[in-house]
């Protein structure tokens, strides 16, 4: 597993911890590194990701909504709202390739939601992608 891969989980996992508790984002860092270890890159860009999310969450989230067709977005699993804000943020601020923050999101998905989670999580982000295109 790539480092980047290993910082979305991280990143991810943090996500979710910060929705179930809404705790502050540097507390919550604090306290998750205390049991994950990870390499000072992977971490850095872990965190990165995740105080970006947190910040940008309620434009994250009003995305979320509008591409979530048939499917209201308090009814989204709490993991699954995690993946979303995290491939969305990383899609519109980073110069990582849309292909791969989808593909890297669909993983994460796999693993640590349903059985559906996958396509689903895959066809909300390529509909946001396909908007952020066409601005």
């Amino acid at each position: 597993m790539s480092l980047r891969t290993k910082a979305r989980e991280f990143a991810m996992q943090m996500l979710f911890q910060w929705d179930m508790s809404q705790q502050i984002p540097t507390a919550l860092e604090a306290k998750f590194w205390k049991s994950a270890k990870a390499a000072d890159k992977t971490r850095t860009f872990a965190n990165q990701l995740f105080e970006g999310t947190a910040k940008d969450v309620t434009a994250l989230d009003e995305i979320i909504g509008k591409h979530c067709e048939n499917w209201r977005f308090e009814r989204l699993a709490a993991i699954d709202r995690a993946i979303l804000r995290l491939a969305i943020y990383e899609m519109s601020s980073a110069d990582t390739p849309a292909k791969v923050v989808l593909n890297e999101a669909v993983e994460l998905a796999k693993k640590f939601s349903s059985e559906d989670s996958g396509a689903f999580v895959n066809g909300v982000l390529d509909s946001v992608h396909k908007s952020l295109t066409a601005q």
